[in-house]
């Protein structure tokens, strides 16, 4: 309770008990999120007590999203601590197309933590600086305004309505979270007795790789499945590094870190990925819908400063050299054709236009053809 700045007598809220008991009858799934998030949470443990943020704010993000770096809200929040698109580049974490660091296991941490420092700054308690992380600073100080004080048992007041209903309960959820996952003496005699070391004896490292390199590639070097991967690098929007000139940080297990500096060694991306030649009567965007690749990124991918093109001129495209498909099959993305409307796609792919428009951050309803959209993520 001293983590959240709460009094003890908290430990008798009734809904909140009742919060607990109900996660408690139900704990494999705590459990479960706890195993399948065991390889980050010493990263974000260490990263949390960085900005000097108590580590049972670990317990805020399994709230928002339960560890799911791959989380996405019909409001547009996204990552393990659910950052709003403006909220994110607020703390400098890059949304394009190639990346959307909200999903990226550190970064979006140390986004987090740093937010929640200058809530804690701002409001002076813990347990206030994560009721401001759900429903706002703004809406907070109106509350305390309102209530003349900023005791806990007095904002969350049912009748009152300090604060909004859905803040009432989060702050309830993450305290309830953090009992559980600190009693050492509950997990001994459980089935997940496992999970207290293991949790310390895992994390990740992180390694620069070159724009363009394939994770695929990266996988097969280190002996790693591209599954897990892929896990650890949610914010990447596509199985290879950006084509950013300095190239692009990635992470792999930590326990793959000196087999990583023993095998791993550049390739070019000519030797990684499919050529093109272009021929007579040719566009980006016709090759783009052969190779299902984004126009915008094969140009990128070849440090092309205009879209015209020369017959007889090679092209990178970034699929895996050795592929055999020509069209994209991808059941999460849609590439767009000539004729298509968001309508059109909606009404193909039975999703509505405002989850296409909440995922692709279009606020209007231009789409191009050649673009890349996201379906169901």
């Amino acid at each position: 309770m001293d983590s959240f700045d709460i009094e003890p007598s908290f430990l008798y809220d009734p809904v909140m008990n009742r919060m607990k008991a109900k996660t408690l009858s139900r704990d494999k799934h705590f459990f479960k999120a706890m195993e399948d998030a065991y390889l980050f949470i010493p990263a974000i443990k260490s990263t949390l007590s960085k900005y000097n943020v108590p580590q049972e704010f670990l317990y805020l993000a399994m709230a928002e999203s339960n560890f799911h770096t791959k989380a996405y809200s019909n409001k547009r929040a996204a990552g393990l601590w659910q950052f709003m698109p403006a909220t994110g580049k607020l703390f400098h974490l890059k949304i394009d197309e190639y990346v959307d660091e909200r999903r990226d296991l550190i970064k979006s941490t140390e986004a987090a933590a740093k937010y929640l420092s200058a809530l804690h700054k701002r409001f002076g308690k813990w347990y206030l600086a994560a009721i401001a992380y759900n429903c706002g600073g703004g809406a907070l100080s109106k509350a305390i305004r309102k209530a003349k004080t900023d005791k806990l048992s007095v904002l969350l007041n049912p009748k009152k309505h300090y604060i909004p209903r859905e803040s009432r309960y989060y702050i309830r959820k993450i305290v309830a979270l953090a009992l559980i996952g600190s009693d050492e003496q509950y997990m001994l005699h459980s089935e997940y007795e496992y999970l207290l070391n293991r949790a310390n004896a895992y994390s990740i490292a992180t390694v620069k790789l070159p724009r363009g390199e394939s994770l695929v590639r990266l996988s097969k070097l280190i002996h790693i499945p591209l599954k897990d991967l892929k896990k650890l690098n949610r914010h990447l929007k596509y199985d290879f590094v950006p084509p950013y000139a300095d190239g692009y940080d990635v992470y792999i297990p930590y326990i793959k870190l000196a087999e990583y500096k023993q095998k791993y060694f550049q390739e070019p991306i000519q030797n990684i990925y499919k050529i093109h030649v272009v021929r007579r009567g040719e566009s980006l965007s016709r090759i783009g819908k052969k190779y299902g690749v984004s126009y915008k990124v094969i140009k990128d991918f070849n440090k092309l400063r205009t879209n015209r093109l020369r017959i007889k001129q090679k092209l990178v495209i970034p699929i895996a050299k050795n592929t055999k498909h020509k069209k994209f099959k991808s059941t999460h993305y849609y590439m767009v054709k000539k004729g298509d409307s968001l309508g059109s796609i909606a009404r193909a792919h039975k999703i509505s236009i405002k989850n296409i428009r909440a995922q692709n951050n279009i606020k209007g309803s231009l789409i191009r053809v050649g673009e890349r959209l996201k379906l169901y993520e």
